[in-house]
């Protein structure tokens, strides 16, 4: 049974770019460059009649392609911080990909996601780490913004149950019109 989600690819400059920020903080399991991403959906363990409707309705989607830029560096889990991330600017097309994504996985009886939409990109996992050490990383590495770059693409990602994610694998890629 594929574990399944869609996300963007990130390029190999920006890919590059945020790779430079791994180290310096106790507890963080960082995640290998070639697997940062931004998740839009996540799916699930689904058979393989399911993995084909994704597929199917996915390939249908028919939005225009857009510009994304990192804007800033954050934790998530608040006072016990779970996760240094990446911030994007949520631009509407985004959104609405993201939203579409949503409406038709419901479509095929998925349950809805109950977490409000915050693109991002994990850069590391903390176990151990404090709420300090975690406010002094991201202090040190403050202001970080990323120049634009286009998205062109969104694709479907395959997992293998693991600690930290990855490594993931693009199982189908659909383009956004130019």
């Amino acid at each position: 049974m594929p574990r399944l989600f869609t996300g963007l690819e990130l390029p190999p400059e920006i890919r590059q770019s945020l790779s430079l920020l791994r180290g310096g903080l106790p507890g963080a399991r960082w995640v290998d460059p070639e697997d940062y991403h931004i998740t839009l959906r996540f799916i699930g363990d689904v058979d393989d009649r399911v993995a084909r409707e994704v597929d199917s309705l996915l390939d249908q989607v028919n939005r225009r392609s857009f510009e994304l830029q990192l804007d800033g560096l954050a934790s998530f889990g608040g006072r016990r911080p779970r996760a240094v991330v990446a911030t994007i600017a949520a631009v509407p097309a985004l959104l609405e990909l993201q939203a579409e994504h949503e409406r038709l996985m419901q479509r095929i009886g998925l349950e809805p996601d109950g977490r409000k939409f915050t693109p991002h990109v994990t850069l590391a996992r903390l176990r151990d780490s404090s709420s300090q050490q975690v406010a002094d990383y991201l202090a040190a590495r403050a202001p970080y913004r990323s120049p634009p770059f286009k998205v062109g693409q969104f694709v479907l990602y395959s997992s293998r149950a693991s600690v930290g994610g990855g490594p993931y694998v693009v199982e189908a890629a659909y383009p956004l019109a130019a």
